[in-house]
């Protein structure tokens, strides 16, 4: 049936073997380091809500883990790109700067988003 969504979503999405064929050693690095980013980011987000939703006292010492080993994989995937941590703080400050022009947070700069205007 033409008309079903499992149908459409098989017909438009790459197939499985000619992503592996396509892949170099690169991607599979950053493919690597960016679903430690997210596998991580998941923790973290547990921990969180743990702590703000069921009133946990927070665990400390998981959240500085997991704040490790997100820089970790972060770490990898900058280097992956040939960029400094460096490089990128300087970058969002600049954009943060921009954005929040008299140097503090408002609900209108953030709406309105002064860095990506042209």
């Amino acid at each position: 049936m033409k008309d079903d969504y499992a149908y459409l979503v098989s017909r438009l999405t790459k197939p499985g073997q000619d992503i592996v064929n396509e892949l170099t050693p690169e991607d599979a690095h950053q493919i690597h380091m960016i679903m430690g980013v997210s596998g991580e980011a998941g923790e973290l987000l547990d921990a969180i809500k743990k702590a703000v939703i069921y009133r946990k006292k927070i665990d400390m010492e998981n959240v500085i883990e997991e704040l490790g080993d997100i820089e970790f994989y972060m770490e990898g995937l900058r280097q992956s790109f040939g960029l400094s941590r460096e490089e990128i703080v300087t970058q969002n400050m600049r954009k943060l700067t921009k954005r929040y022009s008299d140097g503090s947070y408002s609900d209108a700069a953030a709406k309105n988003r002064a860095d990506k205007q042209g």
